[in-house]
């Protein structure tokens, strides 16, 4: 794939030095943000009741689950960093390839990472009181240290990602285990007039997939991982089936301890359901677990992300610079430097400029492009097999060729869905995705001309 020469300086390259446990801590770190604090209750009351809650959560966690073996195949085929970018450009060539290096670099990493950047800050704004900086130099920081200490090295990079995945597993546990020992609420509670469920399945799957998102990350870092052959397909099963097991347990939970009314009612479930044991002290307790999951959230989309741009380095010499690799630290660090300067610039736009909405204007801005080029890639294991017949490919998805079809439709409607609320609600963030797009024709236009001139 690669028909151009290596930047200058780059002839250091990626080191497999990820661990199954480190793979895996990247998967679960990344989907365990701030969407199961965030959307429980708005998902109960859009799900109607506690058999529907249930179900949209193994639903969500099956699609993922589908996805994550598509992405098995794939990744195990292209052993090397990039992942999407990858995919993308062997099936449809260099344009798509660079549109989607372009707008992860531009729109989808600076909104995903914004998100939890944001969340993070409301939370640790909680946590130090009024005379705290603002949420908006707090997430700043926050996304400026984790770049810092990504470009400090690989070993530090996971290794801080270990310790908040684990730390965060272990906060959910907790909150288990109070929720399932709390005195139960009865099922049939009336609920509160001023807390009604407007069933909507629909809206109810769009925020599951959001809180699953992020299982597809560990493709961008294959070329780190040992064994890739067997601990590629491990990572994204063992990592999407966990969180959707912890995800069904803790809804669980809080179903018991709140009833699904109180559940309904709640603007802070997880607090609302430790509560009770904890007092006052949960409330604290459960800030710092948000913070803690929206960090690993955090650091491991840095991580990941970093490789796509380091990918895109390699192939277009636009941005070779990114394509560096630092021999030193075992990182692209140019690639680090960006992404974290696009995506400071990004949380404080819109911390300081929409203060309160500043999360769902993020998600807006995000969506409708994360999921035209997820479906995209997952076509392209379609593309692939027919173009490369040949190729060894140590993982197969199973049913093929309905699963990659089926996830493939299930992105599609999540496009649209995303297009028409932004569309509905008139939001102009939703236009900057299209002027991204535009650029990206235009620097892709002006890379072939200088190949031909």
């Amino acid at each position: 794939m690669n028909d151009t020469k290596a930047p200058p300086g780059s002839s250091a390259t990626p080191r497999r030095e990820l661990s199954l446990v480190d793979s895996t801590a990247v998967i679960v770190g990344i989907i365990i943000g701030s969407g199961l604090y965030e959307t429980t209750p708005l998902v109960a009351r859009s799900a109607g009741s506690p058999p529907a809650l249930a179900i949209v959560w193994l639903v969500g966690g099956a699609f993922a689950l589908v996805g994550a073996l598509c992405y098995a195949e794939l990744a195990c085929a292209h052993p090397v960093e990039g992942g999407d970018y990858v995919y993308l450009t062997r099936a449809y060539g260099r344009t798509v390839g660079l549109l989607f290096a372009w707008t992860q670099l531009l729109v989808i990493r600076p909104g995903s990472i914004g998100t939890m950047a944001l969340v993070f800050a409301r939370y640790a704004a909680q946590l130090a009181g009024e005379h705290g900086p603002s949420r908006a130099v707090w997430a700043a920081v926050a996304v400026a240290s984790l770049s810092l200490v990504n470009m400090l090295g690989v070993r530090q990079g996971k290794w801080v990602q270990n310790v908040l995945t684990a730390a965060k597993v272990l906060g959910l546990v907790g909150v288990l285990a109070i929720g399932c020992c709390a005195s139960p609420v009865a099922a049939n509670e009336p609920i509160a007039a001023s807390a009604s469920t407007d069933s909507d399945i629909g809206l109810a799957l769009i925020l599951v997939l959001f809180a699953y998102s992020g299982w597809n990350e560990m493709a961008n870092v294959a070329a780190e991982v040992r064994d890739p052959r067997r601990n590629i397909v491990r990572a994204l099963v063992a990592g999407t089936s966990s969180v959707a097991v912890i995800y069904l347990a803790v809804n669980g939970a809080m179903v018991h301890a709140l009833g699904f009314a109180g559940l309904v009612s709640s603007s802070a479930a997880a607090t609302d359901t430790v509560r009770p044991v904890l007092g006052e002290h949960g409330v604290a307790a459960m800030a710092l677990l948000v913070c803690i999951s929206t960090l690993g959230a955090m650091n491991g989309m840095t991580f990941t992300g970093s490789r796509i741009y380091y990918a895109l380095g390699r192939e277009h010499r636009l941005f070779a610079r990114l394509g560096q690799w630092n021999a030193r630290t075992g990182t692209p660090l140019w690639a680090l430097a960006l992404e974290g300067s696009i995506t400071v610039a990004a949380v404080v736009a819109f911390g300081s400029l929409w203060e309160e909405a500043a999360f769902s204007r993020l998600v807006i801005f995000t969506a409708p492009l994360f999921w035209l080029f997820l479906g995209l890639a997952v076509g392209a294991l379609i593309v692939l097999r027919r173009r490369e017949p040949a190729l060894e490919r140590p993982v197969r998805v199973p049913l093929y060729p309905l699963t990659p079809l089926v996830f493939a439709a299930g992105c599609a409607w999540m496009l649209w869905s995303s297009v028409s609320y932004a569309v509905a609600n008139r939001s102009w963030e939703a236009l900057w995705p299209v002027v991204v797009l535009a650029s990206g024709l235009a620097i892709a236009w002006l890379e072939r001309r200088r190949a031909t001139s």
